[in-house]
């Protein structure tokens, strides 16, 4: 027979105590951009205890460093991109553009930046975020509140208002960029082929401009000049020997952030190879086919890539709650990354990262490196903050030094006086060469591309080529598609 002794016990002791906590709802973080910044604190961010939205027009994060190669074939585009896709559905994700912002009421007022339901042929043209919003079937405008905000919404290429820039020349911030300059390339020899043109029609197609001698500039080209030498010579070898190179710059030398004898490194490089270098000179206008320079008159082009700085991104012009840099118009903000208002109190709940950030006693380059690592340190601080953890650290940036690919299997690396990588100090050469694929291949961030990155590196490598008695087309670069 059971005992019933303990039962007794327990009833004199009294009911049972229960206690109930109400839910705790997740704070909402918005980021918006899917760049080096955005992109980076959407992959580190702790989504379970966030609740996170991002906003950007593309769906997916440009790895800009590689946009050159894939301009001219020697990697594909998908070794260029990381859909973002892949971390919904533990973030939410709209692909839309954030209009304006309401800091006092913490809301966003976004527009989609995908077509109109309308708009069914692909032959269309693309939806523009500046169409009416209030026409039926264009997409109306919806608002998107936000707890704690990350703006890392890039800048834009900057033209300096110079005329007929944005209808005449090409930009290589994105790989719809590079996949309109190597579709431009192509044509511009298939068209040179037709037997109806003359000698000098030819060399004018055939003229190659970029204006803009800074890093992005003078690798795409140094990868043209890899291109015209290689693939091109052998499949159009008439046409190649009239194929030029101008490289147009308004500086009085190209990379003007690098060492000096690494600069002239470049130059003779450059000139030994081919390509004209033209520094302090000033392009006065752009017309269909022709650059105005001040210095030379009319020049004819073929083709046109325009690369010459940032301007802001219109989000962050229209913005006037905020403290700007006089300068950039850049929003400004303190050692921990949050926005400072223009009476000089930081915005507790606004973060800003990447070029369209400036630290208040700090002058910070606008590279990829920069918005990176205050990304990495951002998502840190704010995984400390949701577990209300004390995060006082501020913000330091740790140059790694800077590279540039100048062609013909050679590059140069530029070691700041404190910090780099260690064991290496300024090299120029296959030794930076290698260096330079090597980070690369390194910061590539999905096991697929870690693949497809030296799997085409590879597939080009000149040496291959050399050795193989039969060269099937698929181990070229395939400008073609």
């Amino acid at each position: 027979m059971l005992s019933r002794q303990p039962i007794l016990n327990h009833m004199q002791r009294g009911p049972r105590a229960f206690s109930s906590s109400c839910r705790r709802e997740k704070q909402r973080l918005v980021i918006l951009g899917s760049g080096w910044g955005g992109y980076e604190v959407l992959r580190g961010v702790d989504k379970k205890r966030w609740d996170v939205v991002l906003v950007s027009p593309n769906n997916y994060f440009n790895f800009t460093p590689l946009l050159a190669s894939c301009a001219v074939g020697t990697l594909e585009f998908r070794c260029a991109i990381e859909p973002v896709r892949r971390y919904s559905p533990a973030a939410g994700i709209y692909q839309a553009w954030c209009d304006s912002i309401d800091f006092r009421n913490k809301i966003l007022q976004c527009l989609p930046a995908t077509k109109p339901s309308h708009v069914a042929s692909p032959s269309d043209t693309a939806y523009d975020h500046s169409i009416s919003t209030t026409s039926p079937g264009s997409g109306l405008s919806f608002p998107l509140k936000y707890d704690k905000l990350v703006i890392a919404v890039g800048a834009y290429s900057q033209t300096f208002n110079t005329p007929g820039v944005k209808e005449y020349a090409h930009f290589l911030k994105d790989v719809r960029d590079a996949r309109a300059i190597r579709s431009r390339i192509l044509e511009c020899f298939e068209q040179a082929n037709q037997p109806t043109l003359s000698d000098t029609e030819r060399r004018h197609l055939l003229n190659f401009v970029i204006v803009g001698a800074g890093p992005t500039g003078v690798e795409f080209a140094a990868e043209l000049h890899d291109l015209l030498h290689a693939e091109i010579w052998e499949h159009y070898p008439s046409l190649a020997k009239m194929a030029r190179i101008n490289l147009y710059d308004v500086a009085p030398s190209i990379l003007g952030m690098f060492d000096k004898n690494l600069v002239q490194y470049a130059e003779k490089n450059f000139r030994r190879e081919g390509i004209s270098i033209w520094t302090s000179h000033h392009v006065n206008k752009v017309e269909a086919g022709k650059l105005h320079i001040k210095e030379q008159g009319e020049v004819p082009f073929g083709l046109l890539v325009w690369s010459t700085g940032l301007s802001p991104n219109p989000l962050i012009a229209s913005i006037t709650e905020l403290k700007k840099h006089q300068k950039t118009q850049s929003l400004i903000v303190d050692d921990h990354l949050n926005a400072l208002r223009t009476d000089g109190t930081p915005d507790p709940d606004v973060y800003v990262i990447g070029d369209a950030a400036s630290l208040a006693n700090t002058q910070l380059p606008a590279t990829a490196q920069v918005a990176n690592q205050q990304a990495k340190y951002l998502y840190k601080r704010l995984n400390k903050i949701i577990k209300d953890r004390p995060h006082e650290k501020p913000f330091e940036f740790h140059n790694q030094g800077t590279l540039a690919y100048v062609g013909n299997w050679k590059a140069i690396y530029d070691r700041p006086d404190e910090g780099g990588l260690p064991g290496l100090s300024k090299e120029k050469g296959r030794v930076a060469w290698l260096l330079w694929r090597s980070a690369y291949f390194t910061q590539t961030l999905s096991v697929r591309n870690k693949i497809l990155v030296p799997f085409y590196w590879f597939l080009n490598c000149k040496f291959l080529s050399f050795y193989l008695l039969t060269r099937p087309m698929f181990l070229y670069r395939d400008i073609r598609t």
